[in-house]
């Protein structure tokens, strides 16, 4: 992905007009850049910033995760959620587990937080309560599927978040299968009588979808 989709200028000034993270955060993001490939896939903290005041104001007590990488987004998210909340992060590599968990046990927030091994399209179909909050940020061939998945699990109200809409501007002049999947994504959510959406153009954009 490039690392600006925008005037760098702006994109600079965006992040140091939002609030840092927690330091434990920040050691995160070092620590992932330090040890993990792809460490562009950790999700920074304006997207950070964005869930943790989205899962503020939501107040989420069931949340859910595909997608958690080494876990900044989901401490992100359960920063902002009450103490009695759960999230439910799905992910399939087993070093980003390992270390996700290591900062989960080192949070106050992290007593929040499940982690559950294996395809998320699997874990969902255990899902046997309404989700309040959904971040969606992992495989993007996958992501039309998730979206009609958890839509039907999200209660009335309840939100759903997808990342990286944007797909490094590759959405504009679609030249592949995969390409193609994140436009249609978006297509979808945006004629969707069942939901109001906004897709607002962070990073590597997020599509901020709210259930009627």
């Amino acid at each position: 992905m490039p690392d600006y989709l925008v005037d760098e200028a702006v994109e600079d000034y965006a992040f140091i007009s939002t609030q840092k993270e927690p330091e434990l955060l920040q050691e995160l993001i070092d620590t992932t850049n330090a040890q993990m490939g792809w460490p562009q896939k950790l999700s920074g903290r304006l997207v950070g910033r964005t869930l943790k005041l989205l899962s503020s104001l939501v107040q989420p007590t069931h949340a859910l995760e595909i997608g958690m990488f080494t876990g900044y987004s989901a401490l992100s998210i359960a920063e902002g959620m009450p103490d009695h909340g759960r999230l439910l992060c799905c992910e399939t590599n087993p070093r980003a587990i390992d270390m996700a968990k290591s900062f989960f046990a080192r949070s106050e927030h992290g007593h929040k937080i499940d982690v559950a091994f294996g395809r998320a399209l699997e874990t969902l179909n255990t899902i046997d309560y309404e989700l309040d909050f959904t971040f969606i940020d992992a495989d993007k061939r996958s992501y039309l599927e998730y979206y009609e998945e958890v839509k039907k699990r999200t209660r009335s109200g309840g939100l759903i978040i997808l990342d990286n809409v944007l797909w490094s501007g590759k959405v504009l002049q679609p030249e592949s299968e995969l390409d193609d999947i994140l436009v249609e994504t978006n297509h979808r959510i945006a004629n969707d009588p069942d939901v109001e959406n906004v897709f607002l153009t962070v990073r590597d954009g997020l599509n901020v979808v709210r259930k009627r």
